[in-house]
């Protein structure tokens, strides 16, 4: 069985029910991959003997993943990395903040690329990246007058948290933020420019997208955002990071210093909680706090809230279309709807279905 075969509740209680710590942590590379079908067999195959859970997106181009480790597997992981030569000697991101409930399975894809960039590999240098710099490096680098800084990643990720006087391009997708990254700095070609990004595999590929279009002072921040947050704290160096380290599993954020930056999207209190609506149907990612989470019963619309009320063969009819409910283009619009948009809903509706 190269797949996962239980459902949601069943994998929920057993990792429940485990009595061992687990490591979370990240790692990638860009490495040319051949007979993926294959590689990605053997690689389930002996991740999942480890008990390992995640996420591990397989390409030509290389792989990216975010997992799950038992701790006393820990050494048997590395060895598994050691033996297998895409990934020999591949530096591990461990996270700072870990309760071990991470994920709930193993999920081993293959994908066109291991992030979606919209970039066509043959018409640059991918190899010319950026210069790699440490924590120190990075905020010595960050007191220059001359330097620019910019957020590589979404805004619903740089919203909770963020490096000082960063540039926060307003983007859904990693192939908006390049866009509007170029755009930012576009009359700045002479200026140092400072990338981060969550692990520092969108960086790879920026700093090599903006030296193509002529910047030769391209910097970026190694391991990313983990790294920095293990780096500064091993070594005691005072965080230019503020805020929350937004993660892509089920504990949406580390956070790296006090900082709360960022309001819930319902009531505008101080909150860097993210939260998926609980309709099925929708899932949207939105910052919600406690009061409001009770309130709407962690949907982010009146709207869904109605949905998710429903009985569940009702929900069911919904999401098969065999019901016509205007309320559902609230939600259908894209993958992922502009959150300051679709979250302007009615205050007054929304008390009185909480009533």
């Amino acid at each position: 069985m190269l797949h996962n075969k239980y459902d949601k509740a069943t994998l929920q209680k057993k990792l429940d029910s485990e009595n061992f710590k687990r490591v979370t942590l990240s790692f990638y590379r860009y490495v040319y991959i051949d007979n993926m079908e294959m590689y990605r067999a053997d690689l389930y195959r002996r991740m999942d003997e480890l008990g390992i859970l995640g996420r591990v997106y397989v390409a030509h181009e290389g792989i990216n993943a975010q997992i799950s480790i038992p701790e006393h597997n820990f050494e048997a992981f590395k060895n598994l990395l050691e033996a297998d030569a895409h990934l020999k000697a591949m530096p591990l991101k461990i996270a700072v903040e870990d309760n071990g409930k991470s994920f709930i399975k193993l999920i081993v894809r293959i994908r066109e690329k291991v992030v979606a960039d919209g970039l066509d590999d043959n018409t640059f240098d991918v190899t010319n990246v950026g210069k790699h710099l440490n924590a120190e490096e990075f905020n010595k680098a960050l007191e220059d007058p001359n330097a620019i800084v910019i957020d590589m990643r979404n805004h619903y990720e740089s919203e909770v948290g963020h490096f000082e006087k960063a540039l926060l391009p307003e983007s859904d997708t990693f192939r908006d933020c390049l866009k509007m990254g170029l755009d930012m700095v576009e009359d700045k070609k002479d200026h140092k420019i400072l990338l981060y990004c969550t692990g520092g595999i969108r960086c790879e590929k920026a700093s090599a997208w903006f030296k193509h279009h002529g910047f030769d002072d391209v910097n970026q921040l190694h391991g990313g955002i983990i790294n920095y947050a293990q780096e500064i704290k091993e070594k005691g160096i005072p965080s230019k990071f503020i805020g929350k380290n937004f993660v892509f599993d089920d504990r949406l954020g580390e956070r790296i210093t006090e900082d709360i930056i960022s309001s819930c999207h319902q009531c505008g209190k101080p909150c860097d909680d993210h939260t998926n609506c609980a309709n099925d149907d929708c899932h949207l990612l939105f910052i919600q706090c406690d009061d409001c989470k009770e309130r709407m019963k962690g949907c982010c619309t009146p709207q869904c809230l109605e949905i998710a009320s429903l009985p569940i063969d009702e929900q069911r009819k919904l999401r098969k279309g065999k019901i016509k409910q205007d309320t559902l283009s609230v939600y259908r619009s894209r993958l992922r709807p502009d959150l300051k948009q679709i979250l302007k809903y009615d205050h007054e509706s929304a008390k009185k279905m909480s009533n």
